[in-house]
């Protein structure tokens, strides 16, 4: 449904992005916050299916600052090799990225920023530095990390109860720093939102799902 289209972040840095549009008129504008595997085909996945949603939606590919065309699975060889590219970025390089995105897409609207695992922090992050509505974040490792930055947007959280990652200690650390946060607790593990992971959920991914449009219909489309 998507294609690969070329950005410019303010630094200069030209980089890959996955643009996929509504059939009509968009409801606003989503920026897909990748996972540490790339924008691989399950980040594509969600972009094309928030496109079909009516929204007009970019999926940046953040590791083109290590390297282009890193698309990688959910081996444990591959997960290392994500979590050292992600090593290699400094934030503030994603976020130079992340808001070229938005730069990108904003006459579709107002824009959301949606990220996953290291995207869900990237979210919050973005919720924090950049001119968006709102953020949805799915099981933000890192998050903890970055409290004294918290959100000046409306975030919506998802979280999994079995997640080894991310302890219920955490959570309440986030919820702490973000007392107006919407959040929610799927009996799921880490990354269960990934019909191609090992601990993918369906049921607690299509719920998540459901809250997720609903947010954005009250966030984007508001009057």
């Amino acid at each position: 449904m998507g294609d690969f289209t070329t950005l410019m972040a303010r630094d200069g840095h030209e980089f890959n992005a996955w643009l996929t549009a509504p059939n009509g008129a968009p409801r606003g504008a989503i920026v897909i916050a990748q996972e540490i595997f790339g924008v691989n085909r399950h980040i594509r996945a969600v972009a094309d299916g928030f496109a079909q949603d009516g929204h007009l939606v970019i999926a940046p590919c953040l590791y083109d600052r290590v390297r282009r065309g890193i698309d990688l699975g959910y081996s444990e060889k591959e997960t290392q090799e994500g979590r050292g590219y992600r090593l290699q970025i400094p934030k503030e390089k994603t976020l130079l990225d992340l808001a070229a995105s938005v730069n990108v897409v904003k006459h579709a609207g107002r824009v959301a920023v949606i990220g996953y695992c290291w995207g869900g922090t990237l979210a919050w992050l973005s919720a924090a530095a950049l001119p968006i509505s709102c953020a949805v974040s799915y099981y933000g490792g890192q998050i903890k990390d970055h409290l004294d930055k918290p959100p000046k947007r409306p975030v919506l959280y998802h979280f999994g109860d079995k997640d080894p990652y991310i302890p219920l200690s955490d959570i309440e650390k986030i919820r702490a720093a973000d007392p107006g946060g919407e959040f929610h607790l799927y009996p799921a593990d880490h990354g269960f939102n990934c019909e191609e992971r090992g601990s993918y959920d369906a049921a607690s991914a299509q719920l998540a799902r459901e809250r997720t449009l609903a947010f954005l219909v009250t966030q984007l489309e508001k009057k």
